[in-house]
């Protein structure tokens, strides 16, 4: 049906040429005025018309081939392939940061478990924080490419993966961990009584006398004979752990030894406290703080608080704002010394100490200085979500001008911090507990917490050391003293 189309397309072209190739004649001698001008107007008229019939055969001819390409198509045949969801895919190390080169694997799964897509297989512990590497797909990991604690660097082969494309569940536990145990085997079945001995004869005749000895024996004093002690039978090997059982957090009482390589995350913290001593000249300066106002604040405002801004008002807060603000007042506390030289620093950083299962992390919160409460119960929420998901980033990390420790969360009454390096000086906060205080000549009880200032005293005299804490004491027992900048 298309070759007859074009056949007839073609035809009509053609014929509609040759009719203004025959038409054009006369047309040029009744509008001409001059030879010349007639035979260029014929001319010209001539050479459109086969230039209008050459453009529709090389249209046709396109067609024609478009056809016979066409028919040709329709004969092959196509066929398929399912290397899309059976493809086995090697993942290799994701990039670290600047500062970091390499870092330690930590499995999560093992051969032959089913994952969903961005399921953690791997953790990558370096020295700052602990990179995840997720699952590129649905699928069943096929073979594990080093073993658990190899240090490896960016762009190393991890695992392979078979892509099978289903939403498969999260792989609960190694088949190994969820076999149950095999049922104890049945007690021996208890020994059939051995039927009683056959009466015998009671002889006619006495039994012979014993033949009497030729020499008396020596007799031997009782105290001469030294007893002898029973040998101790021989002690049992001491059984190994049950398996299951994590030496490291539960203690079986079955007296062996584990060791474990600590890692990189602990050796980086044992190195930057180590290097703290060994280069800080570090001096602790104590005082306590009555927090009345501030629990009267919680009580007050803290269910309007937590209902406008979905999250809680802390003890944190308060302190922050105190030492952002005795900050700004004591640059050189927020100074740090480098070389032979004193950087001082026109922003306020500040890190919060936070404890994760796998170490301590100091997460920073930036610009502090121009923070209020709600400012920075929100920015240590979401840090705090970070640190939960084990998603904090070595950015979140980086820097710090003063930092913050906690204690009290875990119940401290007292104690002294170490400093965080490069910085000069670490606030310690610890429990609040009710006690007897003298206020106005009058014994009242009154919730108190002891709080420590560790400081380098290199850069920092004991006199601006003294005035900065007491100046956080002021600032957190009345905050209105913020607001009139006293």
């Amino acid at each position: 049906m298309i070759l007859n189309v074009l056949r007839r397309n073609t035809g009509d072209v053609a014929r509609y040429a040759l009719c203004i190739c025959k038409r054009s004649p006369k047309t040029v001698s009744n509008s001409s005025r001059s030879f010349h001008q007639g035979r260029s107007n014929k001319t010209g008229s001539c050479r459109v018309s086969i230039s209008a019939v050459n453009l529709n055969l090389t249209r046709s001819k396109q067609l024609l081939s478009f056809e016979t390409d066409l028919c040709k198509a329709s004969q092959r045949s196509f066929r398929t392939s399912n290397a899309l969801w059976d493809d086995v895919r090697t993942v290799v190390v994701p990039p670290f940061a600047d500062s970091i080169t390499e870092g330690d694997v930590r499995w999560g799964k093992v051969v032959g478990a089913t994952v969903v897509e961005d399921e953690v297989i791997a953790n990558i512990e370096t020295d700052k924080t602990s990179i995840p590497v997720p699952s590129p797909g649905a699928g069943i990991i096929e073979e594990l490419l080093v073993a658990d604690g190899t240090t490896v660097k960016p762009g190393t082969p991890l695992f392979k993966i078979k892509i099978t494309g289903g939403g498969g569940k999260k792989a609960d536990a190694p088949a190994a961990a969820k076999a149950a145990p095999s049922a104890a085997p049945p007690p021996p079945p208890p020994p059939e009584p051995k039927p009683a001995a056959a009466t015998t004869p009671i002889p006619s005749t006495p039994p012979p006398p014993p033949p009497r000895p030729s020499e008396p024996k020596a007799s031997v004093p009782a105290a001469a004979v030294k007893p002898q002690p029973a040998a101790a039978p021989p002690r049992a090997p001491a059984p190994p752990p049950p398996k299951g059982v994590d030496i490291t957090t539960k203690i079986t009482g079955s007296r062996t030894e584990q060791r474990v390589k600590m890692n990189r995350m602990r050796q980086r913290i044992a190195e930057r406290l180590k290097e703290a001593q060994n280069t800080n000249a570090m001096l602790t300066t104590f005082n306590e703080v009555d927090m009345s106002n501030i629990v009267e604040l919680r009580k007050t405002h803290g269910e309007a608080f937590a209902k406008k801004h979905n999250f809680k008002l802390s003890f944190m807060s308060p302190f922050v704002k105190a030492c952002a603000y005795a900050l700004v007042d004591a640059p050189v506390v927020n100074a740090v010394i480098e070389g032979q030289d004193i950087v001082y620093r026109d922003y306020v950083d500040i890190s919060v100490a936070v404890a994760t299962p796998k170490g301590l992390v100091v997460p920073v919160m930036r610009n502090c200085e121009n923070m209020n409460y709600v400012d920075v119960e929100r920015g240590m929420a979401q840090l705090a979500e970070k640190a939960r998901k084990n998603q904090l980033a070595i950015e979140d990390m980086d820097g710090g001008t003063f930092t913050i420790s906690n204690g009290g969360v875990f119940g401290s009454m007292f104690g002294t911090p170490i400093i965080n390096p490069p910085q000069s000086a670490i606030l310690g906060m610890h429990g609040i507990f009710e006690r007897p205080v003298v206020v106005k000549g009058q014994i009242v009880i009154r919730p108190m917490m002891y709080v420590a200032l560790t400081y380098d005293h290199r850069l920092i005299d004991g006199r601006e050391a003294v005035t900065f804490l007491r100046k956080i004491k002021s600032a957190v027992e009345d905050p209105r003293t913020i607001l009139l900048d006293l």
